[in-house]
C-alpha cells in the first residue's frame, strides 16, 4: 500500500449523488457531487431514472478516488447508502431496468394502502414490519409495477427479475451482477421484512404479490459485501459497508446507546432513537426499524419520517423563484422580528409521520398583504422544525423524552434554523464538526470490516460538537407558535 488509507462512501440521495472519502480518523478528504432530474409524471408521482442514478454515482466515486490519488492516498474499501425505499426493478441477465425507480415521495399506491387498512391488515403488518401501511415503502411499489408494467409479473414468477432498492441496485452494477443483497436497514424499510425473524416475511410477501425469487438475501451492514469489477475504477475495491441513509447518519452521529437520539435534514427530515437490542413498538404511529446489523446481532431504533424539510426550500428555489440558492432562505428569515402568522405545511407529499396522511396536500396559512418573500422563506423552515416538535411530541407519548438533539445534513448549516429547532423543542441542539454524517456513517461501517476503524466505541471518539444551540424562546411564545401551527395542519388535513 503506497499511501494513507482512505474508505470511499457512495452517497445516493433523493436528488444528488455524492462521493466523500474520509481518512483514518473520519475527516472528510475529497468530495465529489452530482444533482440528477426529478421526474413527476402525474400528480403525486416522483420517480428517477435507474441509469441516471447508476451514472451519476459512478461518476462522482470516480471523481472522489482520483482526488485521494493525487493527494497520495489509497482506498481501501467502499461503503453504500442511498435513499431508502426508492424502489426498482430490473432483468436478472441484462441488468437492464424495466420501470423507472418509484421514488420514496411517491403516492400513486395510496389507493391500494388504503383497501389494504379497510380490510384489516394493518395491525398484522405492523407486528411483523414494525412499519404503517403507507404508500412511502418499499411493497406497494413493487406492487404496482408487478401490476402496471406489461409481462413483468410472469417474468418475476419465472424467476427472471430482480428487486431491490437503490443500495442493491448499486451493489449489482457495481459488481457487474455477481451480488444481489441487501443490508438489513434497507430491507427493514421495504414492508417485506420480517424484524422479529431477520428475514423476509411469506406472508408480507403474498399480501403484496412478490414473488420471494425477486427477493435479495439479506447482509449485515458491515462485511464482505461484494468486490467491485477491475473496469470501473481500474482495480477491484472491496465493498465492505451498506445501510439506508437515516440508518448511516444515526451510525455517524455515534448514537450507539439505547436513548440517543439524531436528526438529518436533506430532503425530508428523519428522526431516529436508538433502542438497542429489542424492537419497541410505538403506540402513535412512529415506525419500529433496524439502526444497524453487525456480525448478526441487530440493533434497533424507533423513526419518525417527514417528508418534505429542504424539499420546499427547493420549491422555493425552482418553482417560485424566491431564492437563488438555498442559502439565501437564511438571510430573509432573519430579516422579520417574526412569523407574521404565516405558515407552510409542505405536504406536497402528503404527510409523514405521525400523521401518516397520503392525501393531505400542501398549504400557505395567515397570508396578508404585508406578507412576502421573506415569510415563505421563513415558514418554509419554521415548518421543519414544527414537524420535528409533532415527532418528538409522539415519542413523549411513547415515555420517551429525549434531553438532547444531535442533528445533520445539508439544512443545518443555517444558524436560523437550528437555533429555531432548539426554541421550539426546548431542549439543545448539538450540530457535529463532521454534518455529512450520513456518508461518514456508510464510511465507519465500511472501515470497521475493513480495519481503518476500529470498534464502536473508538467510532464515537471521533465525534466531535461543533456547535450548541440552548433554547431561548418563551414557553407562551413557544406555545403560541406551535398552536398556529397545528391549526393549519388540521386545516391541510381537511379538519
Amino acid at each position: 500500500m503506497s499511501g494513507t488509507p482512505h474508505v470511499l462512501a457512495i452517497d445516493q440521495g433523493t436528488t444528488s449523488s455524492r462521493a466523500i472519502a474520509f481518512d483514518g480518523a473520519g475527516v472528510p478528504a475529497a468530495v465529489a457531487q452530482q444533482e440528477f432530474p426529478q421526474i413527476f409524471p402525474s400528480p403525486g408521482w416522483v420517480e428517477h431514472d435507474p441509469e441516471a442514478i447508476w451514472s451519476t454515482s459512478l461518476d462522482v466515486a470516480r471523481q472522489a478516488l482520483d482526488q485521494v490519488s493525487r493527494s497520495g492516498g489509497d482506498v481501501v474499501a467502499i461503503g453504500i447508502t442511498n435513499q431508502r425505499e426508492t424502489t426498482i426493478v430490473w432483468d436478472r441477465e441484462t441488468g437492464a431496468p424495466v420501470h423507472n425507480a418509484i421514488v420514496w415521495q411517491d403516492r400513486r399506491t395510496a389507493d391500494l394502502c388504503a383497501r389494504l387498512k379497510a380490510e384489516g391488515q394493518e395491525t398484522e403488518v405492523t407486528s411483523r414490519s414494525g412499519l404503517v401501511i403507507d404508500p412511502y415503502f418499499s411493497a406497494s411499489k413493487v406492487a404496482w409495477i408487478l401490476d402496471n408494467v406489461a409481462g413483468t409479473r410472469d417474468r418475476a414468477e419465472r424467476g427472471g427479475l430482480c428487486f431491490g432498492t437503490v443500495d442493491c441496485f448499486l451493489l449489482w452494477r457495481l459488481t457487474g451482477g455477481a451480488v444481489h443483497s441487501m443490508d438489513a436497514s434497507n430491507a427493514s424499510r421495504t414492508m417485506l421484512f420480517n424484524i422479529h425473524s431477520g428475514d423476509w416475511d411469506d406472508d408480507l410477501l403474498a399480501l403484496f404479490g412478490v414473488p420471494r425469487s425477486m427477493m435479495p438475501a439479506i447482509t449485515d451492514c458491515s462485511g464482505d459485501l461484494g468486490t467491485t469489477v477491475a473496469d470501473l475504477f481500474g482495480t477491484p475495491l472491496p465493498i465492505t459497508g451498506s445501510a439506508g441513509d437515516q440508518q448511516a447518519a444515526t451510525v455517524g452521529q455515534a448514537c450507539f446507546a439505547p436513548g440517543m437520539i439524531k436528526s438529518t435534514y436533506g430532503t425530508g427530515t428523519f428522526v431516529v432513537l436508538n433502542t438497542g437490542d429489542e424492537p419497541v413498538p410505538s403506540r402513535n404511529r412512529l415506525l419500529t426499524t433496524v439502526a444497524y446489523r453487525l456480525g448478526g446481532k441487530t440493533t434497533y431504533a424507533i423513526e419518525g419520517s417527514i417528508f418534505i424539510a429542504g424539499a420546499a426550500v427547493q420549491w422555493l428555489r425552482d418553482a417560485l423563484g424566491i431564492v437563488k440558492t438555498a442559502a439565501e432562505s437564511e438571510a430573509l428569515a432573519r430579516s422579520l422580528d417574526g412569523n407574521g402568522g404565516v405558515y407552510l405545511v409542505p405536504a406536497f407529499t402528503g404527510l409523514g409521520a405521525p400523521h401518516w396522511d397520503p392525501d393531505a396536500r400542501a398549504g400557505i396559512f395567515g397570508l396578508t398583504r404585508d406578507a412576502g418573500a421573506a415569510h415563505l422563506a421563513r415558514a418554509a423552515l419554521e415548518a421543519v422544525c414544527y414537524q420535528t416538535r409533532d415527532l418528538f411530541e409522539a415519542m413523549a407519548e411513547d415515555g420517551v423524552r429525549p434531553t438532547e438533539l444531535r442533528v445533520d445534513g445539508g439544512m443545518v448549516g443555517n444558524d436560523w434554523m437550528v437555533q429555531f429547532l432548539a426554541d421550539i423543542l426546548g431542549i439543545p441542539v448539538d450540530r457535529p464538526a463532521v454534518t455529512e454524517t450520513t456518508a461518514l456513517g456508510a464510511a465507519y461501517l465500511a472501515g470497521l470490516h475493513a480495519g481503518v476503524y476500529g470498534s464502536l466505541d473508538d467510532m464515537a471518539a471521533h465525534w466531535q460538537r461543533e456547535a450548541r444551540f440552548e433554547p431561548g424562546m418563551a414557553d407562551a411564545d413557544r406555545e403560541r407558535l406551535v398552536g398556529g401551527w397545528t391549526e393549519s395542519v388540521r386545516r391541510v388535513r381537511g379538519g
